[in-house]
């Protein structure tokens, strides 16, 4: 029961660390940049955010986009934290699938404790590399804005992506460390039976103390 609960919970977190990221991938709020305070950027509507996909202009009676669809021309931090994301988000589904697949409570066809231990050190490992690609795009990321231009702040869509890499973390290490223990078939010892042909009951006998000896009829 131990080990079902440490696959849940496990399974649990590397769920939302999963949502996490996808929220950070799809949004473009990662870092906010301006030259002055936010309240001057604001009125002078020079408060930039900067995502993945588009770079925004935030005012108090406009909120604008521009696409990022030069991929050549984009800043290599860019195109590297593009990729990593997107690597990020596509483990989610394999991982998750595999971890499902080993749990004690699901049964399959030719299924033992080793497979299913198997599956879920694989499903632990990709949700680690899940990890590993959103935390290298999110610490990156932000690096490269602040030495292309100004960094002020960070947006909601790079906390949910620390989040969501932190979370794959702690599930994939609670997945993969956590060992399940196959209880096999009982043992019934070295107890002998008879039974007693008038009640039609099974009574216990000690093993005898020489197997050598010849059975008396």
């Amino acid at each position: 029961m131990a080990h079902l609960c440490r696959q849940v919970s496990g399974s649990a977190a590397s769920c939302a660390g999963w949502v996490g990221i996808i929220v950070a991938t799809a949004t473009n709020d990662w870092v906010r940049t301006c030259d002055y305070s936010v309240a001057t950027c604001v009125r002078m509507d020079e408060l930039g955010s900067r995502g993945l996909w588009a770079e925004c202009v935030i005012s108090p009676a406009l909120y604008h986009c521009v696409a990022l669809s030069q991929v050549l021309s984009l800043p290599a931090y860019i195109q590297t934290s593009r990729a990593l994301m997107i690597c990020s988000c596509l483990l989610g589904l394999p991982s998750l699938l595999l971890v499902l697949m080993s749990m004690l409570c699901v049964r399959l066809q030719n299924d033992n404790a080793a497979i299913k231990q198997r599956r879920a050190r694989v499903g632990g490992v990709l949700f680690l590399l899940m990890a590993l690609c959103g935390g290298v795009s999110t610490v990156w990321f932000p690096i490269g804005a602040h030495r292309e231009e100004r960094l002020m702040a960070f947006g909601f869509s790079l906390y949910a992506g620390w989040v969501g890499s932190g979370l794959c973390l702690l599930g994939g290490a609670v997945i993969l460390f956590c060992r399940g223990i196959d209880p096999g078939p009982p043992s019934r010892g070295n107890s002998f039976y008879y039974y007693s042909r008038q009640g039609g009951t099974a009574t216990p006998l000690d093993p005898p103390a020489n197997h050598a000896k010849s059975e008396r009829v």
